[in-house]
């Protein structure tokens, strides 16, 4: 194959894993933002308040998914110094890191949306207060949840490798197989 059909080759293979990182970031971030409008539209039933803003959270989990890959081409969250400490600390520093950063794309968000329709700076801010503290707050905290078990796995991704934690993930009965007949095989032997 010519130099030229490999660099071709590597660009499609590239495009094809980031496509799959972003819908899988997606689908982990959809599945637990859907989860919790429903336990708030839920909870709002009781109080007979209707709520009805049910693609809201696909909106944001597709937002958030390329927020989260944009902030990891960045090396956001990522220290030397981490390195070699446990994948707990590593863990929380990157859900502490990339909630920040969520929250500062949020602002930067509302910003820009106010511009977009002919408002300013000020009307953007005030349009992001007026949803209320609790509001932000509860979404801060959802978001934080959230990111704990994904930068998680992440952290283990690194680790171990992300071929070696997919393999685990979603073929694991024929590596437990693989391992049995190496195992038989093994014994065999001795």
């Amino acid at each position: 194959m010519s130099e030229e059909g490999t660099r071709v080759t590597n660009w499609k293979q590239k495009v094809i894993e980031e496509m799959v990182e972003y819908l899988l970031n997606f689908l982990y971030l959809a599945f637990f933002l859907v989860a919790f409008t429903w336990y708030r539209r839920l909870v709002l039933a009781e109080y007979a308040i209707r709520y009805s803003n049910y693609w809201m959270p696909l909106v944001e989990a597709a937002v958030l998914a390329k927020v989260i890959m944009v902030g990891d081409l960045m090396h956001l969250g990522r220290r030397r110094r981490l390195d070699r400490a446990p994948l707990l600390v590593s863990t929380f520093y990157r859900t502490l890191v990339f909630s920040a950063f969520v929250g500062v794309f949020s602002v930067l968000e509302h910003i820009v949306e106010a511009l977009l329709h002919g408002k300013g700076l000020a009307e953007g801010l005030a349009e992001l207060a007026s949803k209320g503290w609790y509001e932000v707050l509860a979404r801060c905290v959802v978001i934080f949840g959230a990111f704990v078990p994904f930068f998680a796995f992440k952290a283990l991704e690194d680790a171990i490798g992300r071929d070696e934690l997919r393999h685990l993930f979603w073929r694991r009965q024929a590596a437990e197989a693989d391992s049995a007949r190496r195992g038989t095989a093994g014994e065999q032997r001795s």
